[in-house]
């Protein structure tokens, strides 16, 4: 009679893994980690006999991994969206649960599909888990957060699949290594072992090896950029009696950073673009002017009587030019039904949550000497997003506001999404944040330097615009996509001849 139930031990020990699994993600960094986590899932769950013992070892794994990777969802809700504190753990919990429903479903999918064991191991689950991965990157909007894939950057061997594949692409080759590991680990013979061993050395040394590879080639002569850390504690960024000081010590830092391109963080200039008095305005063009170039700032446009855009505008040299956030935030920066879920604007206290959508068409802004993918906040999370401005862009921009998060893993994680876009698209990434993480990322998704967190300052550098496609940037998650869905019909084919 098969188990429906597994014993508390294995639940324990799938809980107790997906937490280690976070570890091989920034700030730690010990990439194994993710990849032992993932394959010590998949012994487990191969072990399981019943769809519901896979559900619920996947489950738990799910709720250890989401609940230590993204308990910095509390900081935001408690500390800063002023949510009671039990309110805030619920809702935590509620969303990691959610979140926990997808290796769920991986658990359950590989137990009841009827296959031969190597296929299930080899095929099904390193399949199930890329595209439950993928799925989580859009539906309900999208929450690709801690996405496997994310901690073989930048030191990780299958980081060089990157510019190829994508994350996802990189995501599924490490769960095909985390297969052969956990097939090797329960059948336990020496002709697996062997066949496993080379598997894994083997996908790992090619991926080290495209790592030689360079995709794109360096565009024009190297450019002067500083970006702007201002360290505003979010409780004070929106006080009416705040501005002036905000506005003062931004022109400050500015002015004490001579570059082509100096680029200051997300809403770093904390009113409306309107409302922005004119000497402001000019004394900012002429910064920009003085150092021959332009100024790069985050910063509401539009007005509250219509709609309003959270934006990045220029200053300087150039002609204005602006570019408005696509990619919204639900529940943070916009009412999804608002008739439904507009209570939510009475428990947290979100200033300017109910933003407009920018258009999918926007092209780079030619600042600075260069031609400036701008992306704000997490849009750079979704890397099909960010590859619409390319190849036409020579660099990418990433302007944040993080202090929502506190002194959390969140900094470091989404620092570690903006060092895969760089790889993805084979472009520098500069980071301009109010709390941190502020950083110049290279070409290959290396992090060159970054201010501390929770600290002002301006981080200078010299940056290098390149040109040129990647093979990511052609053709986004299409191949990786087709591969899934030729496996999936070779599995669907497989079932449909067994007797």
């Amino acid at each position: 009679m098969k188990r429906s139930i597994p014993p508390p031990r294995t639940l324990a020990a799938s809980l107790a893994a997906g937490a280690l699994g976070v570890a091989g993600f920034a700030p730690l960094g010990v990439w194994p980690l993710a990849g032992a986590s993932l394959a010590l899932l998949f012994a487990l769950l191969l072990r399981t006999a019943s769809t519901r013992a896979g559900f619920l070892v996947g489950f738990a794994w799910g709720l250890g991994f989401f609940l230590t990777g993204v308990s910095w969802v509390y900081v935001s809700l408690s500390v800063y969206g002023d949510m009671m504190a039990w309110l805030a753990a619920l809702a935590t919990l509620l969303l990691c649960a959610f979140l926990a429903l997808f290796p769920a479903a991986v658990g359950a999918l590989q137990a009841r599909w009827p296959l031969p064991f190597a296929l299930r191991a080899l095929v099904l689950l390193p399949l199930a888990w890329s595209a439950s991965e993928w799925v989580r990157g859009w539906l309900f909007t999208g929450f690709p957060w801690l996405v496997i894939g994310y901690s073989q950057v930048p030191a990780g061997p299958l980081a060089g699949y990157a510019p190829i594949f994508g994350v996802y692409g990189v995501s599924s080759l490490l769960a095909f290594a985390a297969a052969l590991a956990a097939w090797a680990f329960t059948v336990r013979g020496r002709t697996v072992l062997a066949w496993a061993t080379v598997g894994i050395a083997a996908t790992g040394v090619a991926g080290q090896a495209l790592r030689g590879i360079a995709w794109t080639v360096p565009d024009g002569a190297p450019t002067s950029v500083a970006l702007l850390q201002g360290n505003v504690p979010q409780d004070m960024k929106w006080r009416p009696e705040n501005i002036r000081a905000t506005l003062d010590a931004y022109y400050r830092m500015a002015a004490a950073s001579p570059a082509r391109l100096v680029v200051m963080p997300e809403t770093a200039l904390p009113l409306f673009e309107a409302d922005l008095p004119r000497a402001d305005r000019t004394l900012l063009i002429e910064l920009g002017r003085h150092h021959g170039g332009d100024l790069v700032t985050g910063m509401p446009t539009g007005s509250l009587d219509g709609a309003y855009y959270n934006s990045v505008i220029s200053l300087g040299v150039a002609p204005s030019q602006r570019y408005h956030k696509v990619h919204l935030v639900p529940f943070g920066e916009y009412l999804p039904q608002r008739a439904l879920w507009g209570w939510v604007l009475d428990v947290l206290h979100i200033p300017l949550s109910d933003f407009a959508r920018g258009t999918i068409d926007q092209r780079p802004l030619a600042v600075g000497g260069q031609r400036v993918a701008a992306n704000i906040c997490y849009e750079d999370a979704f890397g099909e997003e960010i590859i619409r401005q390319l190849p036409e862009a020579s660099v990418l921009v990433n302007v944040s506001n993080l202090a929502w998060f506190g002194d959390s893993l969140a900094p470091w994680q989404h620092a570690q999404m903006s060092q895969m876009r760089a790889l993805e698209t084979g472009r520098m990434m500069l980071r301009a944040t109010n709390t941190g993480v502020t950083a110049i990322i290279d070409a290959q998704g290396r992090m060159l330097a970054h201010l501390p967190l929770f600290t002002p300052g301006s981080l200078r550098g010299e940056i290098q615009g390149y040109a040129g496609s990647t093979p990511y940037v052609r053709w986004g998650n299409v191949p990786v996509l087709v591969l899934w869905g030729v496996l999936a019909a070779g599995l669907g084919v497989v079932t449909l001849r067994r007797p």
